[in-house]
């Protein structure tokens, strides 16, 4: 599978995962089931962890170009996420476009910066000499 599918479809499932956790969390009519704070924190790490995984998979097919791969993931997964956030979550909740940001989308720019500075490390690590910008 190529980079660019493969990084797709892993963006997607950094989305999924955590979606299909969080399902359980409420009821039927819409109701979250567990104090707010310790789901979001349970979103969190879902989200970090499958995003972690992921990245380890995609970068351990990568042999060249690590950092600008590294914000080409970031930026993909990002839109990813907003995208579906925006056709899925948002309906769901109805939630409008500023509190979506302010609560929930301003969180997913930890998704480029991990993407990236997994890029730096690859490139540190197969080229000793490069440095830190």
């Amino acid at each position: 599978m190529n980079f660019t599918l493969k990084t797709i479809l892993y963006g997607v499932l950094v989305w999924l995962v955590p979606f299909l956790i969080a399902i359980p969390f409420y009821s039927p009519e819409g109701t979250l089931l567990i104090d707010e704070h310790f789901f979001k924190t349970a979103m969190i790490l879902a989200g970090g962890g499958i995003g972690a995984i992921l990245l380890i998979r995609l970068f351990s097919g990568i042999s060249d170009q690590y950092i600008r791969k590294g914000w080409v993931i970031g930026v993909i997964w990002l839109l990813i996420n907003w995208i579906l956030d925006l056709g899925i979550l948002l309906p769901l909740n109805g939630m409008n476009i500023p509190t979506y940001f302010g609560q929930i989308g301003l969180r997913y720019l930890m998704i480029p910066v991990m993407s990236i500075m997994a890029g730096y490390i690859a490139e540190n690590t197969a080229n000793k000499d490069h440095m830190w910008p």
